[in-house]
């Protein structure tokens, strides 16, 4: 295989940062999960060459379900094809990250406004699950699970929202975040603490509160372009640096 002119490219063999993976969901889910972590958190990078077999065998699979993966990754954007050489992780621009926060700020923090005190006791209980999910992912250091997590999470509860294109769109651009501060959150132990605030955004959903919703909403997304993009305190959201 010959890389592409200029382009970085990874040898096909096993060296390559992923941990072999876990058996309790589908292997192409499995797949899927990890490739997905590893691109948000920046561990594959932007711009590099990967072949499914190297992959394959980092991950102690076969190329097969390491493809089927990767055309599932470039239908979201993540990676593209390149003929006969493999699968590069598309970049992503600081001015592509602030137009996805600007659009996640525009849509999410009023729904919180209108779904708070809307959830039923049952609903409640299942978002509570899955925050637990978040926060034990992150003391756990298994950053596939909690970046799954956390999109379940958020795509539950907006389902509140009646409205499954905004819940559609608000996925697909959280996905296509990339957050390459978490590994250093994860190591420094703080991504647990920032995990707690899944919670605390349910306390005041179940208790009605959507001012506080709406403006908590804000934050958390905030940390996307900041705690999380960098593993530092983030900035004023992009709106906010408008004059």
């Amino acid at each position: 295989m010959t890389p592409a002119q200029g382009v970085p490219t990874v040898p096909a063999n096993n060296k390559l940062p992923i941990a072999p993976l876990g058996r309790q969901r589908s292997l192409r889910e499995s797949v899927t999960e990890s490739l997905r972590a590893a691109i948000i958190a920046g561990t594959l990078e932007e711009g590099t060459m990967y072949s499914a077999p190297a992959l394959g065998a980092a991950f102690g699979v076969s190329a097969t379900p390491v493809r089927e993966a990767m055309m599932d990754l470039t239908r979201e954007g993540l990676v593209e094809t390149v003929k006969n050489k493999g699968f590069r992780v598309t970049s992503m621009s600081d001015r592509e990250l602030d137009e996805i926060t600007q659009i996640r700020l525009l849509i999410e923090p009023p729904v919180m406004a209108d779904v708070a005190g809307a959830v039923p006791p049952s609903g409640i209980a299942v978002l509570r699950s899955l925050a637990d999910n978040i926060v034990e992912s992150a003391r756990e250091g298994d950053l596939a699970g909690y970046l799954a997590a956390d999109r379940d999470f958020h795509a539950e509860l907006l389902r509140y929202s009646g409205n499954n294109q905004l819940v559609e769109l608000a996925t697909s651009l959280r996905t296509r975040t990339r957050m390459y501060g978490l590994k250093t959150l994860s190591e420094s132990n703080r991504l647990a603490d920032s995990a707690l605030e899944h919670h605390e955004l349910l306390d005041l959903v179940e208790a009605g509160e959507g001012a506080a919703a709406q403006e908590f909403m804000r934050r958390h997304i905030g940390h996307a372009r900041g705690l999380w993009a960098t593993g530092e305190n983030e900035e004023a959201p992009p709106e906010e640096q408008q004059t």
